[in-house]
């Protein structure tokens, strides 16, 4: 018996001595955790410093675009103020046809449409062959599709080339001049725009000279 009593001493010694790994682990995940968190909330400041440059992106810091890389009736579409802007280079056919179809517009003269003053012209450009339009249709906010080509069937035969909205049907020319029996009541959007030099727009900031306009 007092073989057995030795051997359940010796046991009982053995667990009190073994280390409690379970406690430390605990403590030790928790110190991470902690300062896992902490790192968390230490970042904050630094994240935030970039706000100020996405601010400014979202209150439509002015955007610009090398114009001499668009070729003649082509398009590209920017964004500014998280609107689609459409730049157009006119081929001088497409600048020639403007004046020809004031009796299919619904406000030829610009009248009751936005645009800057320098753009309340029959091209609605500070340079002809540069049409910078907001491209959100002025019914429902769409994004009316580039159809430069001519009669095109389902547009009729006398398609003089322009933008058409599919939503909805409204039709405009190519200086985005609304079309009579269109549900759209004004013209695109002119935003507000400036040549900085012969071949870069600015678009969102029309207070430099415009002496090469």
């Amino acid at each position: 018996m007092s073989d057995n009593r030795v051997a359940a001493d010796q046991g009982g010694t053995a667990s009190h001595d073994a280390p409690d790994t379970s406690r430390r682990d605990f403590l030790t995940y928790a110190t991470a955790a902690t300062g896992a968190v902490g790192a968390v909330f230490s970042a904050v400041p630094f994240l935030a410093s970039w706000s100020p440059s996405e601010r400014a992106r979202a209150l439509g810091a002015p955007v610009e675009v090398d114009v001499s890389k668009i070729e003649p009736g082509q398009m590209v579409t920017l964004t500014w103020r998280k609107q689609a802007i459409y730049v157009v280079h006119r081929t001088s056919d497409m600048v020639a046809k403007l004046p020809g179809i004031d009796g299919q517009l619904t406000d030829p003269g610009s009248a009751a449409s936005t645009q800057p003053d320098y753009a309340t012209n029959a091209n609605r450009a500070l340079r002809e062959q540069y049409l910078v339009v907001v491209g959100h249709c002025t019914h429902l906010g769409c994004l009316p599709k580039a159809r430069f080509e001519l009669t095109q069937p389902d547009l009729g035969a006398d398609w003089p080339g322009g933008f058409f909205c599919p939503c909805h049907g409204s039709k405009f020319d190519m200086a985005g001049r609304v079309f009579n029996g269109s549900p759209a009541s004004t013209n695109l959007v002119i935003p507000p725009y400036s040549f900085s030099n012969d071949s870069t727009l600015v678009i969102g900031k029309d207070d430099v000279a415009q002496g090469a306009a």
